[in-house]
């Protein structure tokens, strides 16, 4: 194709393909999108809908400290991209430290909580309609963060190893459009599960 074809509107402006991994990446959140609406209309249809207990109200708290760890770990992972963009690999990699750190508190809050419904108050997956949905809606979630902070892992070692470069900032980009978007869910899971489901 000429350079001529590739031109849009202005004679000097030369239209470029948008990001491969970047619309990659927007499709499969496209996706999950759909899966975790699925679940969280699930877990809204059946509230107040089990036969026994316990009951949301009884057993669930606030889990205020470890949302706010995940939610600032957008904050960190979008430092961490700054940082590469600026070739500033050491401050890079500390702020993908900081990130895999956060995401990690969130990710022991959560097998915390587990661990006191299940052994301290008997909810399991297959207590109550409850427990079914609460565990399907959060356990899903939970997957994506574990994920995340696996690949978050990765780059991070790739980073102090330094092998991380200004030119694979996009990559960086991509990634933290994926954390980007768990966090973004973990508002929604929070405000069905924990105030609307209270």
């Amino acid at each position: 194709m000429s350079e001529a074809a590739l031109q849009s509107g202005s004679p000097n402006q030369v239209w470029t393909l948008p990001s491969r991994g970047i619309v990659g990446m927007t499709c499969l959140i496209i996706a999950e999108v759909a899966i975790f609406v699925i679940f969280v209309v699930a877990y809204i249809f059946y509230i107040g809908k089990s036969l026994t207990g316990p009951a949301p109200k009884d057993v669930l708290e606030l889990p205020i400290f470890t949302t706010i760890c995940l939610l600032s770990s957008s904050l960190t992972v979008h430092a961490a991209v700054s940082a590469l963009q600026k070739s500033k690999q050491g401050l890079c990699s500390l702020w993908l430290a900081a990130t895999v750190l956060l995401g990690g508190i969130f990710i022991a809050g959560t097998a915390y909580e587990w661990y006191d419904l299940i052994y301290k108050h008997g909810l399991t997956i297959r207590t109550n309609l409850f427990g079914t949905t609460f565990y399907s809606l959060v356990g899903l979630h939970a997957t994506h963060v574990v994920v995340g902070l696996i690949l978050l892992s990765l780059a991070l070692f790739f980073s102090v190893r330094g092998e991380m470069k200004e030119e694979h900032s996009e990559k960086l980009e991509v990634l933290s459009l994926y954390w980007h978007f768990v966090d973004g869910v973990w508002v929604i899971v929070f405000l069905v599960v924990y105030v609307l489901g209270r």
